[in-house]
């Protein structure tokens, strides 16, 4: 069954939805859809009280921690984290409150090249039922999806594929996948993508971008067999949006598994 999963997402220190191509350490280019007034906490304290669980608070850059902390404090055990975990901050993170620490970025080395070293430091430090692993990706020239890091910016030598999904599916919890290209510009999803993760993911996944209403919602559980969760972001009325209603998806992850089955 495909349930809906919450987001904040922080941006020096607010809460804003960006898209994600557009996405820089700094300078012109960067197009954000929102911004809000809000707190983090208030979103992560809305997301406890209709018990939406696996979401995730992600940290765009530098600015962002105190933020982050009163999130996961609001929550505590409800929310993922990640944006800058590394071996050495993650088990402090967990301790904050966060459910499982999102790691990408220090998996690879500044150019892109993947450190299993590194892999096996996190599950020293904090178990595979802990860590979350980021494969988020834009598409590739040659065909099928490269593996991004440094806020998408920069391409890695993984290439997703039923290989690495299995190997990697080995050590951590979950997978979290946004599509780059497409997040944030409430266009529709990557349909390719969605239904290749749910066919060789060997555990539970989340995809991010591009989901702009209910009906995306369905078509993600048909496309997907409903073994892939679904992130929406912009589209959503809590961040400005008007594709899709934040009580709709609450709504959607209340249903019973026969009524999504029928």
């Amino acid at each position: 069954m495909t349930r809906f999963r919450p987001c904040i997402d922080l941006h020096l220190g607010r809460v804003k939805q960006i898209v994600g191509g557009s996405l820089r350490d700094q300078g012109p280019g960067l197009i954000t859809n929102f911004e809000s007034d809000l707190p983090a906490e208030f979103y992560a304290s809305l997301y406890r009280r209709d018990a939406l669980l696996g979401g995730h608070v992600i940290l765009l850059g530098p600015g962002n921690e105190a933020a982050a902390r009163r999130a996961l404090q609001a929550y505590p055990g409800g929310l993922q984290v990640g944006g800058g975990l590394t071996a050495d901050n993650a088990p402090a993170w967990l301790e904050v409150g966060a459910s499982h620490a999102i790691v990408t970025s220090w998996l690879f080395s500044p150019d892109g090249r993947f450190l299993p070293p590194r892999l096996d430091a996190l599950l020293d430090a904090i178990g595979r039922d802990r860590l979350v692993i980021d494969l988020s990706c834009r598409r590739s020239p040659e065909g099928g999806w490269t593996v991004c890091m440094n806020r998408w910016q920069t391409f890695t030598n993984l290439t997703l594929s039923p290989a690495l999904l299995e190997k990697l599916g080995q050590s951590c919890a979950e997978f979290l996948v946004h599509a780059a290209d497409v997040e944030g510009q409430c266009a529709g999803m990557d349909h390719e993508l969605l239904s290749f993760l749910a066919a060789h993911s060997p555990v539970p996944t989340t995809y991010a971008g591009g989901a702009r209403s209910l009906q995306d919602l369905e078509l993600a559980e048909m496309l997907s067999a409903g073994r892939v969760d679904v992130t929406v972001g912009s589209a959503l009325d809590l961040f400005g949006g008007r594709g899709l209603r934040y009580a709709d998806c609450v709504a959607w992850n209340g249903r019973s598994p026969s009524a999504s089955n029928a």
